[in-house]
């Protein structure tokens, strides 16, 4: 049996979900957390419920003679892409949504070292919203750092603490510009991550700062 997850999306996250307004990048982690957790797939559910509701009461709009045909275009499209999503990695580390965006499970990905035993994936996602998988050896910090905007942090493997709590797998972290924070890896697992941010990070040492430029976060 798993263990109920203690660290949740917060209600606007969720209704900007449902409502399709997210950035890709936050959209992906989003999907993700909510295929390990059962209290935010609830919510969201109740999100789309609410969303259908809404449609269904709103009157009807005229549509082009092309819409039924872009319609079923796009529909092709869907269901191709779906085809082509490689199998889950053995254990099921990756949620289904990653799969596709991360080119199959963890052995699949092309880590790229930023320094300080901390290695990362960027993932193809449209926008100016950022997302990558984090992937940071037992017992390692990552550097003390606070936000330009939004960062969304879910824990796939291992865990980390910092100045707000324990992140396990499945647990997932929002923090925005009034927040600082230094993550650090617990020993005994290597700590795997998805994150997206939408502004790069405000680092409060000077070497993070110099890289920042060439790693991209």
């Amino acid at each position: 049996m798993t263990r109920p997850l203690e660290n949740h999306l917060p209600e606007n996250v969720l209704l900007a979900y449902a409502a399709g307004t997210l950035p890709e990048a936050f959209s992906l982690v989003v999907a993700c957390h909510v295929s390990l957790c059962d209290d935010c797939r609830a919510a969201s559910e109740s999100y789309d419920a609410l969303g259908g509701s809404l449609l269904d009461r709103l009157g009807e709009a005229e549509l082009s003679p092309e819409s039924f045909a872009q319609t079923l275009a796009l529909i092709d499209e869907v269901q191709a892409t779906e085809e082509t999503v490689p199998p889950p990695a053995t254990g099921g580390l990756f949620p289904t949504p990653l799969l596709s965006y991360a080119g199959g499970g963890p052995d699949a990905v092309r880590w790229s070292s930023i320094g300080g035993g901390v290695k990362q994936a960027i993932l193809p996602c449209e926008g100016e919203a950022t997302a990558r998988l984090l992937h940071i050896a037992s017992g390692t910090a990552v550097p003390d750092h606070g936000h330009g905007g939004l960062e969304m942090t879910l824990v796939l493997q291992g865990a980390f603490s910092d100045e707000f709590g324990r992140f396990g797998r499945g647990d997932i972290e929002v923090r925005d510009d009034d927040h600082t924070h230094m993550p650090v890896a617990e020993v005994g697992e290597d700590c795997i991550c998805l994150a997206a941010t939408d502004a790069p990070l405000q680092f409060s040492g000077l070497l993070p700062r110099i890289f920042q430029p060439f790693i991209k976060i």
